[in-house]
Order: C-alpha cells, then structure tokens, then sequence
C-alpha cells in the first residue's frame, strides 16, 4: 500500500494558482486541484478555461461542479486522474469509460452524507474513492468524525486507493490512515503554514 500526501490548491484566479503551484513545487511531488463552478458548492475556485500547470509532477484534479459530464471533456487532459462528486452524475458508467478511453485514471468523491452502498456496483472501475471529512467548499472545514468509521467499512470491499479530503492535519491522517485510508488530500495544514519543509515532515510522520 502506497500512502502520499497530497497538497490541495484552491485559487480564485490564474495568478493565485500560478503562485500556490509554484510554492509547491520543490517540495511535493504530486498536487490535488480543486474545481468549484459556485452551483455544486458555494464557493468558486480554478474555474479557468486554460489551466497551465509545471511539468513533472502528478495532478489530479476533483470536480466539485453541478454537470461534470460536461467538465470532464475540458482541458483536463495533463491530468493523470480525474474525480468527480458522485452525487452530480448523471451516467457514472459512460463517464467512468469516457475518462479511461483517455488512458487517465478516475475516481468518484462522496460527501459525509452519501453511503459507500451507493457505488459499490462502479468500485470494481475506479482507481480512487475519494471520501470528504468536510462539507464541501472551502478550506479550513470542520472535520466530520463519523467518515472515519466510512473509510473503515470502505476498505473492508475496496482494495483500490481510498483518499480522504478536509480537516487533514497529523491527528485527522493518522487517524484515517488507521481505519484505512492511504492517500490524503490536505489544504490549509499546508497552504497556511509558512514553513513549508516542517509541515510536510510533520504530516509524513503521521503516516510512520
């Protein structure tokens, strides 16, 4: 089991993404964008028509939109994986295969209030089930202690990689990575700390 901290970047305008990607940089190999349109969720972030992104890093990208049938053919091409909300889905298995026939890899997202039951007819198609520990929308959320008893059962079925999104800091991780969980999208541990080589080692020790 591979288990990775994944840095979230929510910005509000091409210049903020530039700088939050380039901060990131030297130090994370992989980075998680979140798209908010301002209908699936309050909130509004990287909803740009042309997303430029450094090279030689990894990128998944979460769509948190109110059509993201119509979001997953834009320019999310340089993206190794793409995750969608479940809850917005109108045909999960055309979407699921549209994704995969652009050799990239998918994964569904669920609020703290959507049952696992609801995919465990698509998990055997995903690479990644995407739990929220937070309602969703901004950073600094409060954490949902009752997911953690989802991932548990989650990973009781799934064998493939269960990412936990919201509240992430070193308790939240070691806490889920417990019950199951082995990739962790985290945003304002990382985003508001202004050092950013002792957050990160202080994040990886809780994976130890």
């Amino acid at each position: 089991m591979i288990y990775k901290i994944i840095p979230t970047v929510i910005a509000k305008s091409e210049f903020e993404l530039d700088s939050i990607v380039k901060r990131l940089h030297p130090h994370f190999d992989s980075m998680h964008l979140d798209i908010m349109d301002g209908i699936f969720v309050n909130n509004k972030s990287n909803w740009f028509d042309d997303i430029v992104l450094y090279p030689g890093r990894n990128y998944e990208v979460h769509l948190m939109v109110d059509d993201p049938e119509r979001w997953v053919h834009l320019s999310f091409n340089n993206f190794e994986k793409i995750i969608v909300n479940y809850e917005r889905v109108k045909d999960p298995f055309k979407l699921i295969e549209s994704v995969k026939k652009k050799n990239q890899k998918i994964g569904f997202s669920l609020n703290p209030g959507t049952s696992i039951l609801e995919i465990i007819s698509l998990m055997g198609k995903l690479d990644t089930i995407l739990l929220l520990t937070v309602e969703p929308g901004s950073y600094g959320a409060k954490f949902v202690p009752e997911v953690v008893e989802k991932v548990r059962l989650l990973r009781t079925i799934y064998g493939g990689d269960i990412e936990v999104d919201g509240g992430m800091n070193p308790e939240t991780i070691r806490l889920c990575k417990e019950n199951g969980a082995n990739l962790f999208a985290v945003g304002s541990y990382i985003q508001r700390n202004n050092d950013l080589v002792k957050a990160k080692a202080e994040l990886e020790a809780a994976l130890l």
